[in-house]
């Protein structure tokens, strides 16, 4: 079996994990700007216990979101390392 050159395999290593968190923070700014800013409006017809959920996502759903997003983040990192064998033993 060949081996793959160390220097390939952290270049794919990083392009897989600069993927990762430009998806997770692009989620997050969806939350956060997009809900939280313009489409407050729309989303301030729902009301979620007396909120209106415009105001919420405003408030408190980007960090709700943004606390998520790191537990996923740990997951699939660690994943990702174990792929790639450079997880801790």
């Amino acid at each position: 079996m060949e081996q793959i050159p160390l220097q390939t395999k952290a270049q794919a290593y990083w392009k897989r994990n600069l993927w990762l968190l430009s998806s997770l923070l692009a989620v997050w700014f969806v939350v956060s700007y997009g809900f939280g800013i313009l489409l407050v409006d729309p989303l301030n017809s729902i009301r979620i216990g007396g909120f209106k959920l415009g105001f919420w996502f405003a408030q408190q759903g980007s960090q709700y979101v943004f606390i998520i997003l790191i537990f996923i983040y740990v997951y699939k990192m660690n994943k990702l390392d174990k792929e790639f064998d450079f997880d801790e033993v």
